[in-house]
């Protein structure tokens, strides 16, 4: 199974920041949304495995990408199967002003002002003749 490398233990109603390693294919951990403070560390060889591994899920939130390869992010953010993708920076972040929302499984479309707009108001259509 996974290897706890920290946390796991119980703080009152809520559980410490878990960190896990040696996340296999097929563990429901490394494949499925989990609602809560968990990361799991998986190492790839190339950046291709790792794009692949993130759209074999069919969750598709968003995703944190560390680098320092410009070429490789901007590749990554094309290739991704994701509603955002995080450049150096944890997929927890949004930019409230942009669509938010996920793709495949993950959410119901996008959210933002724009979109909340749409959402809450009736469009209508109003003709007056003058004559």
């Amino acid at each position: 199974g996974a290897h706890c490398r920290a946390g796991a233990t119980r703080e009152g109603a809520g559980v410490a920041p878990t960190l896990l390693t040696r996340i296999h294919d097929g563990m429901r951990v490394g494949c499925s949304e989990i609602f809560g403070p968990v990361v799991c560390i998986v190492p790839f060889k190339t950046l291709a495995q790792a794009i692949d591994r993130v759209n074999a899920t069919p969750f598709g939130l968003a995703t944190g990408l560390f680098t320092n390869r410009l070429g490789d992010a901007l590749a990554a953010a094309q290739k991704l199967e994701v509603g955002g993708v995080h450049v150096n920076e944890t997929s927890s972040s949004r930019v409230d002003l942009m669509p938010y929302g996920g793709s495949k499984d993950s959410g119901f479309g996008r959210e933002g002002p724009r979109y909340a707009v749409h959402e809450m108001t009736e469009e209508r259509v109003v003709t007056f003749t003058t004559a």
